[in-house]
């Protein structure tokens, strides 16, 4: 199940991790987040060794501003709390599981 990601647990789930880190950017009134929004849910249903997260943009400002997030959806993989890649558009799958192995 993917986690809600706030101000107040991104240091701890996110930064504090040993796995890798999916985060997904999103808001309610974003069509092709409601698209990848499932996607993301199955990724952290299925994959265990990845911690899976979604930021709601515009409940939490201060994390879309320090990843400098323009557009939605974003997706973020992370590792040792450092970027790794980046996807911005509604992505399949098989995309999104290969940004988290780079």
């Amino acid at each position: 199940m993917s986690i809600k990601i706030t101000k107040e647990n991104f240091e701890e789930i996110v930064i504090n991790s040993e796995k890798p880190v999916l985060l997904d950017f999103w808001a309610t009134w974003c069509g092709p987040c409601r698209m990848v929004s499932p996607i993301v849910d199955e990724i952290a249903n299925e994959n265990p060794q990845f911690v899976v997260g979604k930021i709601n943009v515009d409940e939490e400002p201060e994390l879309r501003d320090s990843f400098n997030i323009s557009s939605i959806p974003t997706l973020v993989a992370l590792k040792n709390g450092r970027i790794i890649n980046q996807l911005i558009g509604a992505y399949p799958k098989s995309a999104i599981l290969s940004m988290l192995e780079g």
